[in-house]
């Protein structure tokens, strides 16, 4: 079995999802604890894997990409093989930022960030049409964002 959260390590996680370049000193202070434990609770979140990475989440349209869109993608066949060559080429573009196996009408879903539609077009047109294995290709381009978030509330836990 494997470490269990408990409320202090739940609030940890809950303040560095919210700024993860936040101190262990400032952590420490909102929890009214000193530093060392705080410190060595972080430490066991990561080696337990319940942290992953430390990331700067980056606004899209400023840094020049200004079209997301996902795709659903339905493969030709549906082994082992063809599953691990697909997810193996999509991790080869970095214009795809997730890729999820799904249930329902596609095996994938796709999140891509472009700069505009002709760079999509460009995607493809030179990559991902180019992918032996596909089957049928469906494409969603957002209009807006009402919710984007990578937090997760967890009160729910």
């Amino acid at each position: 079995m494997g470490y269990a959260l408990d409320s202090i390590d739940t609030k940890i996680l809950a303040m560095l999802q919210n700024n993860s370049n936040r101190t262990t000193k400032s952590i420490a202070e909102a929890l009214g604890m000193t530093t060392s434990p705080v410190f060595e609770r972080i430490k066991k979140l990561e080696k337990e894997g319940y942290i992953k990475k430390y990331v700067a989440v980056l606004d899209n349209k400023k840094i020049g990409l200004k079209l997301t869109v996902f795709i659903g993608i339905t493969l030709q066949g549906h082994t082992r093989s063809y599953l691990e060559k697909f997810v193996k080429e999509i991790n080869n573009f970095p214009e795809i930022i997730e890729c999820h196996r799904v249930s329902g009408n596609f095996d994938y879903l796709l999140k891509l960030v472009v700069e505009d539609i002709e760079a999509y077009e460009t995607f493809i047109i030179s990559k991902l049409t180019l992918l032996p294995y596909l089957g049928n290709v469906q494409s969603l381009i957002t209009l807006s964002t009402g919710k984007e978030t990578n937090e997760i509330d967890l009160s729910r836990i």
